[in-house]
């Protein structure tokens, strides 16, 4: 019931607009969306956006990187082409080794004490758990 009234609403105020939008723009109400004002990413801090940077490079160079590592470690084939394929792994970026990606919490950014099933750090994990914000998860009792 209640969800078909909020239908209702959305409907009627689209309309609302799709018939108005003329007379909406001409007396300015153009200047109640703010385009200037400063709009929240998804990232808490910089180190997650460094995390997640890394973790793209990881995804675009793996199968390189798996192929310089072979020819590098590979003890069967000659010198020569081992040092080639130390010279490609030496090319490819830094951060695209999987020992660059830290785990982060989701909400705090928190490098340590990550819950992983649910990317949050454990004290962010047992505040929400507390006030039943997880699915499975139940307070121990006995």
């Amino acid at each position: 019931m209640a969800s078909t009234t909020t239908m209702s609403k959305l409907l009627n105020f689209s309309s609302f607009l799709l018939q108005n939008t003329a007379q909406l723009l001409r007396n300015g109400m153009t200047n109640a969306i703010k385009l200037n004002q400063p709009v929240r990413n998804n990232w808490t801090d910089w180190r997650m956006m460094k995390d997640n940077r890394r973790r793209k490079l990881l995804v675009q160079y793996a199968p390189e990187r798996v192929r310089a590592k072979a020819l590098k470690k590979n003890d069967v084939l000659p010198p020569e082409i081992t040092e080639i394929g130390a010279k490609m792994l030496a090319d490819i970026p830094r951060d695209a080794s999987l020992t660059r990606v830290r785990n982060r919490c989701a909400i705090t950014s928190r490098p340590r004490g990550i819950v992983t099933r649910w990317r949050l750090s454990r004290i962010v994990w047992r505040s929400l758990a507390d006030y039943n914000k997880l699915s499975g998860v139940q307070r121990a009792m006995w």
